[in-house]
């Protein structure tokens, strides 16, 4: 994602506007089938480090009641919506490989 945002070529700006587009129909579409959501979770690489991704995702929920707080978003702070939004969005890090390393702690260890 990083290199298709720091592209000038067309086809990279298309790729991204791709992306946003399906996350956007995405969530509509689970928002619609769970009747509302309470709160928008981004994580992983392109949730944790594309404050430009996220705010092209949010800025088009705002039907759902989401709030782009902009300084929060562009500070990687852990809640990027305004306080009082009606639906809030979240940064939570992750860290994959320590939890694959643990699994595979317990499975070796219980051998």
């Amino acid at each position: 994602m990083q290199v298709l945002a720091d592209s000038d070529d067309l086809r990279a700006q298309e790729a991204i506007a791709y992306f946003v587009y399906r996350s956007i129909r995405e969530i509509g579409s689970l928002a619609a089938a769970l009747g509302g959501l309470d709160a928008l979770v981004f994580t992983a690489g392109i949730g944790e480090n594309s404050p430009k991704i996220r705010a092209a995702i949010v800025e088009k929920l705002d039907w759902l009641g989401f709030e782009l707080d902009n300084a929060a978003n562009n500070s990687n702070n852990l809640l990027i919506t305004k306080r009082g939004a009606v639906s809030t969005a979240w940064v939570i890090p992750t860290n994959e490989e320590l939890i694959i390393a643990h699994h595979m702690h317990r499975r070796v260890a219980a051998k």
